[in-house]
């Protein structure tokens, strides 16, 4: 026969002691990785490949130097430190955007595995020399994103050249245009000041503007002018500058007349010319021909009432008996 089954009774807090460090190591667990449900891995990393992937030697962005035609190479690393894989989509954007082509634009990287990317940037034959800036674009499933800065310096021969345009004076407010007509982007400094026959109502010196103008853009933008003289006219001058040597400037002038004495001005006019008017034209009327032997202000006597007088009737009878 088998030996009888002994059970043995653990003391109540022994067992307490065992459910409490059982619930503990619950709690202190790490977290279950992502089981690659909808969305990208946390944690997951797009950076120009090589210098280091952390720390100070990991580079900021890509820079590429070229000249026109040339095709410029360089690579780009995505890194998962997650336990699912992770797929992303690569794509180029801003000015340089549409010159990037990459090895493969979908790349799945493995779990804990960093993934390299070659790329290249080819370069038009009628790039215009001088700096630009694009980037990398890696989309993630779930809408993530990551963004790499890609610097280009085409070589050539560069040109800075800065206009200012349409300057318009319009009450309190100046109006006017700015154009890179040069291959190089530019920062802008503008000074504006205006003189008038009672001094000058405006002088700012040059400051900074908050643009960046890439070769061959035009902005249109604004100047404030809340003080603008009330009454007078000037002549508004606007310089511009930068860097490069480029520099322009441009005039426009304005008046300033205030509507309320110029209504008042303009009513009291018609009514001294209706005055002036009225009277001509009561002059005339009493100034017109007057008939034959009456003096101005005397009623003219009718002539078919005329009677011979008293001594007229003499000669009258003795001229009939001769």
């Amino acid at each position: 026969m088998p030996p009888p089954t002994r059970h043995v009774r653990l003391p109540s807090t022994l067992y307490l002691r065992l459910l409490a460090a059982l619930l503990l190591a619950l709690l202190l667990a790490p977290p279950a990785a992502a089981d690659g449900g909808p969305g990208a891995p946390a944690g997951w990393t797009a950076r120009p490949a090589g210098g280091g992937s952390t720390g100070r030697d990991t580079r900021p962005y890509v820079y590429l130097e070229g000249a026109p035609t040339a095709v410029l190479q360089d690579r780009l690393s995505v890194t998962n430190p997650a336990r699912v894989p992770l797929t992303v989509r690569l794509r180029g954007d801003g000015r340089a955007g549409p010159w990037l082509r990459f090895a493969a634009d979908t790349v799945t990287v493995p779990a804990r595995t960093r993934a390299d990317v070659p790329f290249a940037l080819a370069l038009p034959g009628n790039a215009t020399p001088g700096d630009l800036v694009g980037e990398i674009v890696a989309a993630a499933d779930g809408g993530e994103e990551r963004h790499v800065t890609v610097r280009v310096r085409v070589g050539g021969l560069t040109l800075a050249a800065l206009t200012v345009e349409d300057v318009e004076v319009s009450g309190r407010t100046i109006r006017y245009a700015l154009v890179n007509r040069g291959n190089t982007p530019l920062r802008p400094r503008l000074a504006v000041r205006a003189d008038g026959v009672f001094g000058t109502p405006l002088d700012r010196p040059a400051r900074q503007l908050q643009v960046e103008l890439a070769p061959g853009r035009r902005v249109e933008l604004t100047e404030p002018w809340p003080q603008a003289p009330a009454l007078g006219s000037v002549t508004v001058r606007l310089r511009v500058a930068a860097e490069g040597g480029a520099r322009d400037e441009a005039v426009a002038s304005a008046a300033y007349v205030p509507v309320a004495p110029v209504a008042g001005g303009g009513l009291l006019v018609l009514g001294v010319l209706a005055v002036l008017g009225t009277g001509a034209y009561r002059r005339r009327t009493r100034g017109g021909p007057h008939p034959a032997g009456t003096d101005d202000g005397e009623e003219p006597q009718p002539v078919g009432d005329l009677q011979p007088t008293e001594e007229a009737r003499p000669l009258a009878k003795a001229g009939a008996e001769s």
